[in-house]
């Protein structure tokens, strides 16, 4: 069952939140990243964040890889997982707290109403329909809390002919027109890697939050905010809306879309390019002739520069085949970071193209930014995790604890703050209730 307060060490135990957001209590509906990882932005500077979730329904992140110590499939989900264990739910519900609830049942519902009257915002990521069938409207939480924050966030948005579909990352980057766009020229499309518009949609969710939460504070009115990831996408490919409605451009055509190649400006050469070692590579941008005269002295100005079909940028964007070829035959005599730092040092945009272990274990820059940082858990041990990325000149986040583990905040949350005796709390634990 649940760990109790009781049971709980004292590193563990809920304690006075700092930051901009202290005082904000969240009743958080929210399961998978998109949802997860923008009440996570609440929880870093202060909020109150209580993760409601229900035994008999698992949230995924906590039966899903990656699992430290243990070299598995992504999306590998196994049977027998240990529901504290999942990387990804320790990823998105750290300073957050953990109460479980069954909403199938009466009692269950009536927490959820009591919880929600002493909340000032409440949020969901469910499939359209699932609050209403529990009788969560925004009317009827306006009941609850009058001037509350009702942030709900989903694939198509709570209006329109499509409101009731479905969605994951890799629907909403093929809805919101980012698929069509990704890829080769002359090929199908590509579509994004992983669920990219999850986590993006996520930090627009959490700014919604935070405007809705910045208006309260200034006005005492709540709100309901409803935001559709498809839109966000599509906010994401201005360009190309630009190009197709102003220019009556096509946008798949022969030459497009472009790869990684740029035609506005007309970058050349700009491109991945392979190193010395096996698959590794480095990226690198020329966007004008003065981009070119410090690459050529940078690379020792070989005989093929000076060939007149890169003469001018013109010349060398009209001739991108033959111009990648002499590139990529430089780079590949040297390793993708020797190339990043002798370009960066004559001015070139470079970077390395850095896998997962590049970016958590060797690179400087990162580990100057403290962009991860670690936390003990009490299943996993210590294990690392991503921070914020952005830092402010005076506002602090709070980082106090790990994440929850399945229902560990049960007699806080019920005994504490709802006022319930432990008998009750221990009941209702017994019956399934929580």
């Amino acid at each position: 069952m649940s760990t109790s307060s009781d049971a709980m060490s004292a590193d563990r135990r809920p304690v006075p939140r700092t930051g901009p957001l202290a005082g904000v209590r969240v009743a958080d509906f929210c399961w998978m990243g998109v949802g997860s990882v923008a009440t996570r932005m609440l929880a870093d500077f202060g909020a109150e964040v209580i993760k409601i979730e229900n035994r008999r329904r698992i949230d995924r992140p906590r039966l899903l890889p990656i699992y430290k110590g243990e070299v598995r499939n992504y999306g590998e989900e196994r049977s027998d997982a240990d529901p504290d264990r999942g990387g990804l739910h320790n990823n998105y519900s750290r300073n957050k707290l953990g109460i479980t609830v069954d909403m199938k049942t009466v009692r269950g519902r009536e927490l959820v109403d009591q919880l929600i009257s002493q909340s000032m915002v409440v949020t969901e990521n469910f499939a359209p329909g699932v609050m209403e069938r529990w009788g969560l409207t925004y009317d009827r939480l306006r009941e609850l809390s009058p001037e509350v924050v009702y942030g709900r966030m989903s694939g198509f948005g709570h209006s329109g002919p499509h409101a009731h579909y479905k969605s994951y990352g890799p629907i909403v980057q093929a809805v919101s027109g980012l698929s069509f766009i990704s890829g080769l020229p002359g090929v199908e499309p590509s579509g994004w890697g992983l669920s990219y518009m999850d986590n993006q949609a996520a930090y627009y969710n959490s700014a919604a939050l935070m405007m809705a939460i910045l208006r309260r504070r200034a006005t005492g009115s709540g709100a309901e905010v409803d935001v559709s990831a498809v839109e966000v996408g599509i906010s994401m490919i201005g360009a190309d809306m630009l190009d197709v409605t102003a220019n009556g451009a096509v946008t798949r055509r022969p030459t497009f879309p472009r790869g990684n190649r740029l035609d506005d400006p007309a970058a050349a050469p700009h491109g991945v390019y392979p190193s010395v070692d096996e698959d590794r590579w480095v990226a690198i941008a020329v966007f004008d002739d003065a981009d070119w005269k410090r690459f050529v002295a940078a690379i020792g100005r070989p005989a093929w520069t000076d060939d007149q079909r890169f003469a001018s940028q013109r010349d060398r964007h009209a001739n991108q085949d033959d111009l990648d070829a002499h590139v990529a035959t430089w780079t590949s005599q040297r390793t993708d970071r020797e190339a990043m730092e002798l370009l960066q040092s004559a001015g070139i945009a470079a970077g390395a193209a850095q896998n997962a272990e590049d970016v958590s274990e060797w690179d400087p820059q990162i580990a100057s930014r403290g962009t991860f940082f670690e936390l003990n858990h009490p299943v996993i041990g210590e294990a690392r995790f991503e921070g914020t990325p952005v830092s402010f000149s005076r506002t602090e986040g709070h980082t106090w604890r790990s994440a929850p583990l399945l229902g560990e905040d049960n007699h806080y949350v019920f005994g504490e703050i709802l006022g319930l005796p432990g008998d009750e709390i221990n009941e209702l634990e017994n019956d399934g209730v929580i």
